[in-house]
């Protein structure tokens, strides 16, 4: 399903959720506190702005008592999204946001993969999957990085765990163009990466990747993964701790310059071991 159609489907399931939220006779307030979430955001998934996750899903059935309908209704709209389910609405949500920050510490993060590169790290997580469903997945995470080169591109701040950089995904040839394609985002100023050194030692963040995002017309957004899931931030508290987390994590980093002159150098050695092997 090509990304507007899937976007009207998301409508058509808030539109389907006002519908029956209003013949029960709820504000968006009082079927927010029943199901757990604010007001505010059952009015977004109305709009079909924002995707409620599956256990919302589910008690919103409960409540409104809709014999499962946007359970159903949610799991084949996830169903056709080449992104696993925890990271469909991610990848929506990257699309509309102003600012994105996100912090990397064992694998270059999706929005700089080169194919290659995307190729590597599905073929490793999925040794015995088709070649469809590779080709599936690595153009899935490629087409991603469009929104850096669109008219409404967001901010994008980058730190990169040194680990990402000295770790040879896809063997020297693969990373040395990676690191390469880095250099060249930041060089046009699409991105601005830092890189924290290991000699850091315990930084702020020690439990897998964490991006953020800030939008025009919604609250901001924490997304944590880890190696098997990841998790959608929405409370205040939550997105507010996250930040912080970068924050400490920023300052920690070598400067904007150092960080691309180790990154140059990294792609440098790479070249020069693909080159004698």
């Amino acid at each position: 399903m090509a990304k507007s159609r899937q976007q009207d489907a998301w409508v058509f399931f808030g539109e389907l959720l006002k519908e029956k939220r209003e013949a029960a006779g709820l504000s968006q307030s009082e079927l927010g506190a029943r199901v757990f979430v604010s007001g505010g955001y059952i009015g977004l998934f109305e709009q079909g702005i924002r995707k409620p996750q599956l256990d919302v899903a589910q008690r919103i059935d409960e409540i409104l008592q809709t014999g499962g309908i946007f359970e159903r209704t949610w799991r084949r709209l996830i169903d056709k999204s080449p992104y696993a389910s925890y990271f469909s609405e991610v990848a929506e949500l990257e699309a509309v946001a102003t600012k994105i920050c996100e912090f990397a510490p064992t694998v270059v993060p999706g929005l700089m993969q080169t194919p290659e590169y995307a190729r590597a790290v599905t073929m490793a997580t999925h040794p015995f999957a088709t070649e469809e469903f590779i080709e599936e997945k690595v153009t899935a995470r490629v087409a991603r990085a469009a929104i850096l080169r669109g008219t409404t591109r967001p901010e994008y701040w980058v730190v990169l765990h040194e680990n990402a950089v000295l770790t040879p995904v896809g063997g020297p040839t693969v990373m040395a163009a990676t690191l390469e394609h880095i250099v060249k985002l930041a060089a046009e100023r699409v991105v601005l990466v830092t890189v924290l050194p290991r000699s850091v030692g315990a930084h702020a963040y020690m439990t897998g990747s964490l991006k953020l995002m800030e939008f025009d017309d919604q609250p901001p957004t924490a997304y944590a993964e880890t190696a098997f899931s990841g998790t959608l931030l929405d409370d205040p508290a939550v997105v507010k701790q996250a930040q912080r987390a970068y924050d400490l994590l920023r300052v920690a980093t070598l400067s904007p310059e150092a960080s691309l002159a180790l990154i140059e150098s990294a792609a440098e050695d790479f070249r020069r071991c693909a080159r004698t092997t």
